[in-house]
């Protein structure tokens, strides 16, 4: 077949920008990413060969090779994995298939100095080898076929693919070097880069030396030594090699034995990866038997919540020809899915515990995802809730435990009291929450939109409901008053001498429609109103939620509950029934409805009567 000259997908070409202008000081990582890739071919073309032998008959043992030619300035990676075909390269070599991709580049097309450590988060190593190489020469050939093919470009734009030749299956990259990278045909540099990052390498990486190829890694499976003999660099390098792209914030390492054997390597990243809450993100662990790799879309072996891990689990007792398909209903998978999942909830427990500062970090970065399991996962529920952190009303900046929670509450207060918003320091200054804080009752602070599906469907902790602050019947007048506020108490009286009644009489004929009722307020101190739901009723933000993706054709009706203790609202009480103050207090009420609207975040929905009715009442109130 004619060569062939082909572009590169706009996000390879954005990404290739960003690697030609970058100043990365590591650029010896390009060699980490390219003897990643071919373990990861010879690991996936030994699970194909379990169902069809042929396919290695000739050539049984894996490994890695590299080679210099320092008189040509090219370093030669090659190994006999499972190689690719002309579809294949195209696809692999010329497009990135990960969702949210594009978004991150286009934030980053036109930066200098970029680290590219984050190049892990697309699966995409091979391009750092243009860090060093003025151009790449691919020579692929898929195992089971007899064509080879050429892939070629220097990085600006475009690539060709033609016919090549090859002896045998497999993949050999070809790097001409630019001018002061001289260092990368150096074999004792070359030998330092790979037993610094790809020691954990569990096949022969060999150097081609004038008395013949030599290993120069261990080549043993990281996740079969013993914990004591591996040091924190390894498990860092491991952990990139299984697609992490920062350092690791836990590693958890530990050997099954009983009824099943298996052995488990799990990390979780210390960085939130950026498509963390993309709906077709999967985890990022891989499954193995008896050390033979044989897939990391294995969904069934941890949950969607737990997403973000990182690692490797390897079975002794599943079958090595076991398919994907069998692997969604397997009792094996089922057991070791439940002990997985509970060993990590205990070392995040143990964290929790023990590194508070560390933990609010984590918590920082994977509490929303945490917090699916609340609402999906049954089984685990009483784990989470241990390790789940929330702000709150008396806990500053700091993250409190729902046994911290509940170990403050007040004398008379049986209920856990919550209110959910978009921002924390909006929630912070809810007016709904005046009267607790006034009370020195804690409030949780939830900002997470998971937060509106969880709380519902776990409904109390330790026997006491959670209820939103922001729902009617907060019963504030059963709970006991903090101390220090004693000499106050009279101010938390109602002001009720009837004429309050008469003014709430007068809001509910006038915004009859509009809202569910008018009531006085036990929670309000310094606001004059606010809008709450009724015992039954939808919450305040899981309705905005709901109507934002059109999935709710009807509002609820709130009630509107009014400060009696507000000069405004004394102030209306005593006009209320004198001559021509009717039309003043009716507009009085829409202003305060509509004012009720705004705090809430919600718009006016009639801004120009909005507008006119403000104008009337500033008018009415300047000097004449």
């Amino acid at each position: 077949m004619a060569e062939k000259k082909m572009r590169f997908e706009t996000e390879v070409s954005r990404l290739l920008h960003i690697v030609a202008n970058s100043l990365y000081s590591q650029k010896e990582i390009f060699l980490r990413e390219l003897i990643s890739n071919a373990s990861d071919a010879c690991d996936r073309l030994r699970y194909e060969a379990l169902t069809d032998p042929d396919l290695v008959a000739d050539d049984p043992d894996f490994k890695v090779r590299i080679s210099v030619d320092k008189e040509a300035r090219v370093l030669e990676i090659a190994d006999n994995g499972i190689g690719m075909n002309r579809d294949a390269l195209i696809s692999d070599l010329g497009t990135i298939a990960r969702s949210g991709t594009s978004a991150y580049l286009e934030e980053h097309a036109d930066e200098e100095g970029v680290d590219l450590s984050a190049i892990g988060q697309f699966g995409v190593g091979f391009y750092s080898a243009f860090m060093v190489a003025s151009d790449v020469e691919v020579i692929s050939r898929r195992a089971g076929e007899d064509q080879a093919w050429r892939w070629l470009s220097d990085g600006t734009g475009e690539f060709t693919i033609a016919d090549g030749e090859r002896d045998g299956r497999g993949t050999t990259i070809r790097l001409n070097l630019r001018k002061g990278e001289e260092e990368f045909l150096e074999e004792s540099r070359l030998r330092h880069i790979v037993k610094t990052y790809s020691d954990h390498i569990a096949l022969p990486i060999v150097i081609a030396a004038e008395d013949g190829d030599e290993s120069i890694n261990e080549a043993s499976a990281l996740w079969t030594r013993p914990k004591k003999d591996v040091t924190d660099e390894q498990y860092s390098e491991f952990y990139r090699h299984v697609g992490g792209f920062d350092e690791p914030w836990l590693t958890i390492h530990w050997h099954v034995e009983g009824k099943l054997e298996y052995r488990n390597l799990l990390f979780i990243p210390s960085s939130k990866p950026f498509d963390l809450f993309d709906p077709s993100r999967k985890h990022g662990i891989r499954l193995y038997v008896k050390r033979v790799f044989i897939t990391d879309e294995a969904e069934n072996l941890v949950p969607a919540w737990l997403r973000f891990l990182r690692g490797v689990v390897d079975s002794e007792d599943l079958p090595l020809n076991v398919s994907r398909e069998i692997l969604q209903d397997n009792p094996m998978i089922a057991h070791m899915r439940s002990a997985i999942v509970k060993r990590v909830l205990t070392e995040l427990g143990k964290k929790a515990d023990k590194a508070p500062d560390e933990f609010t970090l984590f918590w920082e970065n994977f509490g929303p995802v945490i917090k699916e399991g609340l609402y999906e996962d049954f089984e685990n529920r009483e784990m989470i809730l241990k390790i789940v952190r929330f702000h709150s009303t008396t806990g500053g900046d700091d993250l409190i435990s729902l046994e911290e929670y509940v170990g403050r509450m007040k004398e008379g207060q049986d209920t856990i009291y919550y209110i959910s918003g978009e921002d924390l320091d909006a929630v912070r200054r809810s007016p709904q929450l005046e009267g607790f804080v006034a009370k020195g009752i804690e409030v949780l602070l939830l900002t997470d939109a998971v937060d509106d599906f969880w709380i519902p469907s776990v409904g109390e902790y330790e026997g006491k409901p959670f209820k939103s602050a922001t729902r009617a019947g907060a019963d504030l007048d059963k709970i006991s008053a903090s101390t220090a506020d004693d000499s106050e108490a009279e101010d938390e009286k109602f002001f009720d001498d009837g004429k309050v009644d008469s003014l709430i009489a007068m809001f509910r004929l006038t915004l009859n429609e509009e809202v569910k009722d008018v009531r006085v307020s036990e929670r309000l101190t310094d606001s004059v109103v606010c809008l709450v739901s009724d015992e039954g009723d939808m919450d305040l933000r899981i309705e905005r939620m709901l109507k934002q993706h059109n999935q709710l054709e009807q509002s609820f009706k709130r009630i509107l509950e009014i400060n009696p203790r507000h000069p405004l609202i004394v102030s209306l009480a005593q006009a209320v029934g004198k001559d021509g103050a009717g039309e003043k207090v009716e507009d009085a009420a829409w202003l305060l409805l509509d004012q009720a609207r705004i705090i809430e975040g919600e718009q006016v929905p009639d801004p120009t009567a909005f507008s006119k009715r403000l104008n009337s009442l500033m008018a009415t109130g300047l000097p004449a």
